[in-house]
Formats: C-alpha cells, structure tokens, sequence
C-alpha cells in the first residue's frame, strides 16, 4: 500500500459504466448534488441476485484471538495484550492506529470490527472513537497519508547541525475502498471513491467522509472519469466529473489538479491514489 502524501495522476482512469456497488450503503448515504439532474436508480436487470455487491465478497474466516469493538465504549484501556502483527498498525503523528489484518498476499484487506488506537511507542490499547457506521464485511482498501512537513531551524549553539529540519507529521489516514474489493492488479480495478474511511490523528478517531456526488447522473455516471477533490484540511471530499469543466473546479495558481489548504498543505486529487 501507497505510504506517500498524495501524489496521484490525473489522467490515469480505470473502471467501468453503471455498475452500482451498494455494500455497506444500508446505514451510509452517499450526498448527491440535488441541483444536479435527479438521481434516477436504474432498474435490475431480469433474474438480477437480491443482493448486489456480492461480486467482491471476501470470505469470512476465524481468528482465534479475534475481540469485536463494535459496540464497546471509546477510549476504554483493554486489559488483555494485542498481537500488532495481527493489525495494519497505521502510524500518525499524535497516535498508531490498529485494525485488524485479513491475511491475503496483498495485505490490503481489512476488518474494521476490531481496531485499537494507542500512543506511539507504548503497549497502552484502548478502543478508539467511531464516528459513523463501520463495514462489517471485509473490505479491500488503499491507504493515503494526508498531512504536511514541518520545516524547523537549529538550535543556535548547534552551528554545524543542518540549517533546516524537516519533519513528516502525518494529520489523517485515507482508506479508500477497492470497488467491488477488486485487487489491485484486476484491469478492471479503481477506487470506490463513495466510500472513503477518515482516521484523524488528534482525535484518535474513525468515521466514513461524507462525500458529496456533483455530476448530473449520480449513480448512473460512468466512474471512470471520477475526479476526487479534497478541500478545507480533508475535512471536505467532493466528486466531480473530470472531463467537464476541470479547469472551473480546482485551477490553483500552483498548477492543474493540485488543492491548497490555509496551511500550505498541498493534496493532488485523481482516479487513483
């Protein structure tokens, strides 16, 4: 998985037409535009299974040492040890972040019905906040890192030290989901850009971004030109379609497809991450 800030590129797209994934929309709404064209969902085609989304089920298997969080109290201390190599540990700059690691070859798959956040360098597990409803079937994901360098001066009676330090202080952690839990070497993979987990360092929570939807055919739209816009700290996630009117939407005096924070932190938003 992609362990860099947010390097993307714009002209690379990959998916397909209609296709409609619902998994996990049962208790999540995805916000479409309504002065867009009204949402319209297309009908199920003759002898269609009850239940789309089943295309990228992953099959479920037991872990011994498995312990749901779901519905235990946030910043609760556990009293019993955590095996990290059993988690995707994400590291961010104020606390790591486990969640539980579905063993695959390509070690993107995750169960977010046990995760634990503790301080760095330490052996003190709590459960972390939640936010907004988690998946309760394995999920493929992509990770980003979202946040800014810190760029500080040496001490003074530090002379031959390096003029200037930079430091990587990572804010907030994107898992993306695969669409249909497609790998990532599928051809026809690319990121489900409705369904986005948000893990937020200072809070030491999780929660799924609210994505607003601002093409005309909402889920009728061919995802293959998804452009996704992350604004105001990556507190605000917007899709647009790129073939029409790039320019309008996100043109930055630093270049095309780039999106400025009031801090200076700079995020490139495309198909894929």
């Amino acid at each position: 998985m992609d362990d860099d800030f947010g390097d993307f590129d714009p002209d690379d797209a990959d998916g397909v037409g209609e296709d409609d994934d619902v998994d996990n929309e049962q208790d999540y709404d995805v916000d479409y535009d309504r002065l867009l064209a009204p949402v319209v969902k297309p009908p199920s085609p003759p002898g269609a299974s009850a239940s789309p989304g089943e295309e990228g089920d992953i099959a479920m298997v037991a872990a011994d040492s498995f312990v749901s969080t779901r519905d235990s109290a946030s910043d609760t201390v556990v009293d019993y040890a955590v095996d990290e190599d059993e988690f995707h540990k994400i590291r961010l700059l104020h606390c790591d972040f486990l969640i539980r690691k579905v063993p695959d070859p390509d070690d993107d798959v995750f169960d977010f019905r046990e995760m634990y956040v503790t301080p760095p360098d330490t052996d003190i597990y709590s459960i972390p906040r939640v936010l907004a409803p988690m998946p309760q079937k394995y999920a493929r994901c992509t990770k980003k890192n979202f946040g800014r360098y810190h760029v500080s001066e040496p001490p003074v009676e530090h002379l031959r030290d390096p003029l200037y330090k930079t430091e990587r202080e990572i804010m907030k952690v994107f898992l993306t989901k695969h669409y249909r839990n497609r790998r990532a070497d599928d051809p026809d993979f690319f990121l489900d850009f409705e369904e986005i987990y948000v893990i937020d360092s200072r809070t030491r929570s999780i929660t799924r971004a609210k994505v607003m939807v601002s093409v005309p055919e909402g889920k009728k739209r061919d995802r293959r030109n998804d452009l996704l816009l992350i604004r105001d700290g990556g507190e605000s996630f917007r899709i647009i379609d790129k073939t029409k009117g790039r320019r309008k939407h996100y043109h930055t005096k630093r270049g095309v497809g780039q999106v400025e924070t009031r801090r200076g932190e700079a995020f490139q938003e495309a198909q894929r991450l």
